[in-house]
Parts: C-alpha cells; sequence; structure tokens
C-alpha cells in the first residue's frame, strides 16, 4: 500500500460536475492498493497519516500532526500510484488492486483512520477533480513495504 500525503491549506473533489467533499487545513492523501495489501498495511499507514509531523509550531519547525492543528484528511484511492512505466512511456498498471479487492481495503482504511481524525473521501472509481491549496509544498511518500 502506497501513500502520498500534501499538506494543504484547503482542499475539494468534484466527481460527476458535482462538489462531493472539502477540507480545510490538513493533507489531502491519495493511496494506491495492490492485490497483495493486507489490513496490517492500511493499519501501519492510517496511523503513520494519523501521527505524521508536518505542521510548523511557534519554533516553525515541522512537529505537529493533524490532531495538533485540528486538520482533516481528503482521502482519495488512486490506482494510478501502482503505475511504472519501466519498460515504456505508457503506464502499465499491473501491480494495481483489482476494484473487488481494492474497496473493501480503501473502505477500511477510511474507516480506522476516520476514529482518530476527520476524514472526507472521494467517490470510488469514478473520474474527479481535485482542487487543492498546496502548503509549503510539503509531500511525503508513505509505504507499507517500508521500501521508500
Amino acid at each position: 500500500m502506497r501513500a502520498i500525503v500534501q499538506v494543504v491549506k484547503k482542499a475539494s473533489v468534484i466527481s460527476n460536475g458535482k462538489s462531493f467533499s472539502n477540507i480545510g487545513k490538513g493533507f489531502v492523501v491519495l493511496l494506491g492498493i495492490k492485490d497483495d495489501d493486507t489490513k496490517k498495511d492500511a493499519e501501519y499507514l492510517m496511523g503513520k497519516i494519523e501521527k505524521l509531523r508536518v505542521f510548523e509550531d511557534e519554533n516553525s519547525k515541522l512537529n505537529l500532526s493533524l490532531k495538533d492543528v485540528g486538520g482533516s484528511v481528503l482521502l482519495i484511492s488512486n490506482f494510478t500510484l501502482y503505475g511504472t512505466t519501466i519498460r515504456q512511456n505508457r503506464p502499465s498498471f499491473i501491480k494495481a488492486g483489482h476494484p473487488e479487492f481494492s474497496k473493501p481495503l480503501y473502505d477500511y482504511a477510511v474507516d480506522i483512520l476516520s476514529q482518530k481524525v476527520n476524514v472526507q473521501t472521494g467517490v470510488f472509481r469514478t473520474d474527479m477533480q481535485i482542487d487543492m491549496v498546496a502548503d509549503g509544498p510539503c509531500t511525503i511518500i508513505l509505504d507499507s513495504e517500508k521500501t521508500i
């Protein structure tokens, strides 16, 4: 499981031409799931996201978490995080999880993170427009395989 965490001042999602969700200060998290990911992977990554200290404290040090600043998460499923262009220029998504597997694991990730912080979502398997104001910019890559 892989996540791209973007610190934002605000963000919103439009799906099928309609406003779906929005947050103020917090994270936009793009979440990629592959078929061999487990609930343990989701628990690990959501725990990292919850505790990630990337907001400035009174000394301008990146030392505060979402809870510390009252932040929210906009959690978006994104199969393209497992795209590869190793042998070509057109991405292959063969490592990305199939929707029937990924959706329940995505829902599980939303559920466990929602117990800790405010979480809004995108719409699974739709074309979405994500509007965000990046803060910093501060972007962190997390991977449950701990290889990044």
